[in-house]
């Protein structure tokens, strides 16, 4: 039995030590992001800090596992939709777990380091990921299990090349997308091409977070929430980064989210040259004879309805009629209320939108553009004899 294509919304017990920080402010308790601060009294400004300077932000509640054994990468090759057989030590990628419609069920970051393959995954995802992983064992040398790890990022334009561990120790930050290397005391760091380019994520021992983020934020480089994290997700991310959950739902296919496709040197999670893994063949049908019926773009809000006016899962209209999901809602400090959406194809890039009375309009960096005719559809036309 499958999993749900995507989890109900998880509300999750965890309480980061972070929240004890001063000035740290807990996101809603119905919010993906709730267990780790929001901002820390200024979000706008921790924004802005970003653009001179680095934030670093607490991304604790993600789910963490760690996959050992000498067969771990070519076991994993069989069933997740990236090449990652031959990935190197102390390099990663990410992917994606579909399920035989290839509607996608987990999306997972990768960082395979000194024989240990890392694997973070969004809040609540971490169980069911490891329960599926745990059942496709069989006789592989690989053993799946949780780590105690959490997630730290830094995030700016202005990032260090070398970072000093809470015991002192100077770490050389690796460089190039997805590049990793092990910390001092258990963990690992690693170089992400989002939300920001040549972002770093820590990934730490969960008994020492604290102390990590205290010798981070000693280094000159300042606290920021995690709505300045989706905030540069929905505004810098190019192309779109869709987050499991929250920009997707039951029906999404990896097409839906254009950053999702490409090879691991492209930063995407889906290669499209892969095959023989589950939800494979709705994957190749979309690229070579169509198109995803739907796809993630940014939509600009009409702020005058307050903050609280657009929320995740509700529907975007056009005269009307439902013509789209929407997603992350985040107000960005320079673009003013933004929106990330699912929308079908078929809505004009000059479409007057509504969500819930609020008036919206597609940002046209974001709408889908033609690449051309595609290679299976034009042989399709070729066999029929047409033009």
């Amino acid at each position: 039995m499958n999993d749900p294509a995507v989890p109900d919304r998880i509300v999750s017990a965890y309480r980061s030590p972070i929240l004890d920080h001063p000035g740290a402010v807990d996101a809603e308790s119905d919010s993906p992001d709730a267990g780790v601060p929001f901002h820390y009294g200024d979000p706008l400004g921790e924004q802005r800090a970003t653009q001179s300077g680095a934030v670093v932000i607490d991304r604790s509640h993600r789910d963490v596992l760690q996959i050992t054994g000498g067969e771990r990468l070519t076991w994993l090759e069989g069933f997740v939709s990236q090449h990652v057989a031959e990935l190197g030590d102390r390099s990663g990628g990410e992917t994606l777990v579909l399920d035989a419609n290839g509607r996608v069920e987990h999306h997972a970051v990768l960082a395979d380091v000194d024989g240990t393959l890392v694997v973070d995954t969004e809040v609540g995802r971490g169980q069911p990921l490891l329960e599926f992983l745990s059942k496709m064992v069989f006789w592989a040398d690989a053993a799946p299990a949780e780590a105690e790890l959490a997630v730290l990022t830094i995030v700016g334009a202005s990032l260090p090349g070398t970072l000093t561990a809470p015991g002192g120790t100077e770490v050389p930050v690796p460089t190039g997308d997805y590049a990793c290397a092990p910390l001092p005391g258990g963990g690992i760091v690693r170089r992400m091409p989002w939300p920001l380019a040549g972002s770093i994520d820590l990934l730490v021992p969960r008994s020492g977070l604290r102390d990590w983020f205290d010798a981070v934020e000693a280094s000159g480089i300042r606290a920021g929430g995690s709505w300045t994290f989706e905030a540069l997700r929905a505004v810098s991310s190019d192309p779109l980064r869709g987050r499991l959950g929250v920009d997707t739902d039951e029906k999404t296919i990896p097409h839906e989210v254009p950053a999702w496709i490409g090879d691991i040197a492209g930063t995407g999670a889906v290669h499209l040259d892969k095959g023989c893994y589950r939800g494979q063949e709705t994957v190749s049908r979309v690229h070579n004879l169509g198109r995803s019926p739907r796809v993630l773009v940014r939509l600009q809000l009409d702020g005058s309805g307050g903050d609280d006016a657009v929320v995740t899962g509700v529907a975007v209209t056009s005269g009307g009629r439902p013509v789209g999901r929407v997603g992350t809602v985040v107000q960005h400090h320079e673009d003013g209320p933004v929106a990330l959406a699912l929308l079908k194809r078929a809505v004009p890039e000059d479409a007057q939108l509504e969500i819930d009375g609020v008036a919206a309009s597609i940002d046209p960096d974001t709408y889908p553009r033609e690449s051309g005719p595609q290679a299976g559809r034009e042989a399709v036309k070729r066999l029929r004899g047409q033009s």
